[in-house]
């Protein structure tokens, strides 16, 4: 979304299927996961958050920063700047305590996931048949 709301009557938070996404911890999830990996910077977690969604999940720097932040100051990351000696792209690793709030998530929200994943099936095989394929 480009501004605030926009689209809201299409997808917005009363939306059962992204509305649930986004308040039962998946975008902290997704960001534990992928920094997990190795450091990353904002620019590049909201990309591949895109990517592993296939933009179901969008994620704009009014959401991923103010995230990444909460996450510092939660201790659950630690962000380093490229270039100390100016601003530039802030990478951000994962703590011991990160590694234990991921390993609580992955386990938390699996069954939200697993719900969301059940309910699409049923909206598939409903409109397009039990043999439906792709």
């Amino acid at each position: 979304e480009t501004a605030r709301g926009a689209g809201r009557s299409q997808r917005g938070p009363a939306d059962p299927l992204t509305g649930g996404l986004r308040r039962a911890d998946v975008l902290p999830l997704l960001v534990l996961h992928l920094i997990s990996d190795g450091p990353s910077y904002g620019n590049q977690l909201m990309e591949r958050i895109g990517s592993v969604t296939a933009g179901v999940l969008s994620v704009n720097p009014n959401t991923m920063y103010p995230l990444l932040r909460q996450l510092e100051g939660r201790g659950l990351i630690e962000g380093r700047w490229e270039h100390p000696e100016r601003r530039s792209r802030r990478y951000y690793s994962i703590t011991e305590t990160g590694r234990a709030e991921y390993e609580r998530l992955h386990r938390d929200v699996r069954p939200l996931l697993d719900s969301i994943a059940r309910s699409i099936e049923e909206i598939v095989r409903e409109v397009y048949g039990a043999s439906a394929s792709r």
